[in-house]
């Protein structure tokens, strides 16, 4: 008789578990794609080009703003993770964001939009 009142509260736990292990792997490939974003921005990569890398690199879904001055490159990517099997959840969005030193004679180039 226990076990079929514990039985709910686990599936609960569980489903937040992997609710959460869910936003920690989006969050890691968010911080992966920014990073080497930021990195390939600040070697002076065209912005689409660096932009088409960390799409590659980010979740699917994922959004990407890449701005560069003549001091620094910077990368931010976000996305909002829901989980799988609920649907009607709400979602949580995650961020990360990279910036990197622009080498010398690296033109300053603002990205306009995000996608």
């Amino acid at each position: 008789m226990e076990t079929a009142a514990v039985l709910p509260a686990l599936m609960v736990v569980l489903a937040a578990g992997l609710w959460a292990v869910a936003a920690v792997e989006a969050q890691l490939e968010c911080v992966d794609a920014a990073r080497a974003g930021a990195r390939a921005a600040s070697r002076g990569e065209a912005l689409e080009r660096v932009r088409g890398g960390v799409l590659a690199v980010a979740p699917a879904g994922a959004r990407v703003v890449v701005t560069r001055s003549a001091e620094v490159a910077r990368v931010e990517v976000s996305v909002s993770v829901r989980p799988r099997w609920g649907a009607s959840l709400p979602s949580v969005t995650v961020r990360a964001a990279a910036m990197s030193a622009t080498e010398p004679g690296v033109m300053s180039v603002t990205e306009p939009g995000e996608e």
